[in-house]
């Protein structure tokens, strides 16, 4: 547990602390950051020659109604189509994604009136697209679950007047920090070798001072000052943000699960897909740590399935039957198996009574993967269960 240092006056517990990432020394505590919460950068794209099918169609043919706006599209997958020039098993062909993409215009073809330039903008997925993809061939579009036409080129959209770098992320401030022996060391001395303290741990607390997720940063000094928050305690800048910053719409999460993890099932329900992945991400990042004596074997554990209507939804709801509220048993169909074999509270064999089946079977039972290629998600997670000597009941 976090505590404020003697002399503080707060009444409260420290919100953040700072840590060494080697020996997890902690550097400074502190009541609040700035800086924490950055969107991914929004890009701009076209593609060109597009014969457009499905929730790509109709998008622009919603985009062509006055008065015009940009028409949200959801997670675009691209897809390079290989030829005689480019051998089948070639990383150039492997796809990848944007998210958040809207249709932001669109034009006939110049070469063929009966194709479509598409111009999108979106941030960049996972995973991220080859270093050299190949294009001659084409690309085929999809969103995970239908197929959105093809198109025969694909490049970025660059203002004239556009820098050549992107502008950084807004740099991670500490406020109300009662800085450590090293951290006052490094302030007293103000050096600029001195202020260079290394690759650091931003801890996030829990209102009870305990540990609750991290973030990585480098933490360079840029400057400090004396902060209101407190007497004795500062503000200090960084010189950049965090590595991997949690998106704005992820606030409400981190600042509910502040209070604690959820207590009460499908509390998530109500969330769209992409808030659900976040949800799923704090999960995984805080009720993973949420352990307790595992189940003796030939438990039956009951999964409300009315809520399963996508991947994270799925796990979400797996995590809440096997284990309760908030707690995590798995993201993926590989991080699922690694669950089965022991270490989360679960013991095999079990029995899984699974409610509402029907839903999941509709909404999983055919999507498409990276390549575009269709499967049953639903049944590929029947296989791991069962795999893991875990009798599944279907109860449509």
């Amino acid at each position: 547990m976090h505590r404020w240092p003697d002399g503080v006056g707060r009444g409260d517990t420290p919100a953040f602390a700072l840590a060494d990432s080697d020996d997890q020394s902690i550097w400074g505590v502190c009541a609040d950051v700035s800086g924490l919460f950055v969107d991914p950068p929004v890009r701009s794209y076209q593609l060109l020659a597009c014969a457009p099918a499905g929730p790509l169609r109709e998008a622009l043919y919603e985009s062509g109604k006055a008065p015009y706006e940009p028409r949200p599209l959801g997670d675009l997958w691209l897809r390079p189509v290989g030829d005689e020039r480019c051998p089948e098993d070639s990383e150039r062909l492997d796809a990848w994604q944007l998210e958040d993409v809207r249709v932001i215009g669109h034009r006939p073809h110049p070469a063929d009136s009966s194709l479509t330039d598409v111009f999108i903008e979106g941030a960049d997925g996972y995973p991220d697209p080859p270093d050299d993809p190949y294009l001659a061939a084409g690309l085929l579009l999809h969103n995970g679950r239908e197929h959105l036409g093809t198109c025969a080129d694909f490049s970025d959209i660059v203002a004239p007047d556009a820098p050549d770098d992107e502008p950084p992320d807004p740099p991670l401030c500490l406020l109300g920090c009662a800085p450590g022996d090293r951290l006052r060391s490094a302030l007293a001395a103000g050096t600029r070798r001195r202020l260079r303290l290394g690759e650091a741990q931003l801890l996030v607390l829990d209102r009870n001072g305990a540990e609750d997720t991290y973030r990585y940063v480098n933490a360079e000094i840029a400057d400090w000052k004396p902060s209101p928050l407190g007497p004795g305690l500062l503000d200090i800048r960084l010189t950049q943000g965090l590595w991997d910053p949690p998106p704005p719409r992820a606030r409400p999460m981190w600042q509910r699960w502040y209070h604690g993890p959820p207590t009460a099932p499908n509390q998530w329900a109500g969330y769209g897909t992409r808030d659900r992945w976040l949800q799923l991400q704090c999960v995984l990042e805080r009720g993973i740590r949420q352990s307790g004596p595992a189940a003796p074997p030939g438990r039956v554990y009951e999964l409300d399935g009315r809520h399963i209507t996508d991947v994270p939804g799925l796990y979400l709801a797996l995590g809440e039957a096997m284990r309760g509220p908030g707690r995590y048993f798995g993201w993926n169909a590989d991080a699922l198996d690694d669950c089965l074999g022991g270490g989360f509270g679960v013991a095999t064999p079990c029995t899984l009574v699974w409610h509402d089946a029907r839903i999941a079977r509709r909404s999983l039972g055919r999507v498409l993967d990276s390549q575009g290629d269709p499967y049953s998600y639903f049944d590929l997670v029947l296989e791991v269960l069962r795999d893991g000597r875990v009798e599944v009941r279907l109860k449509d």
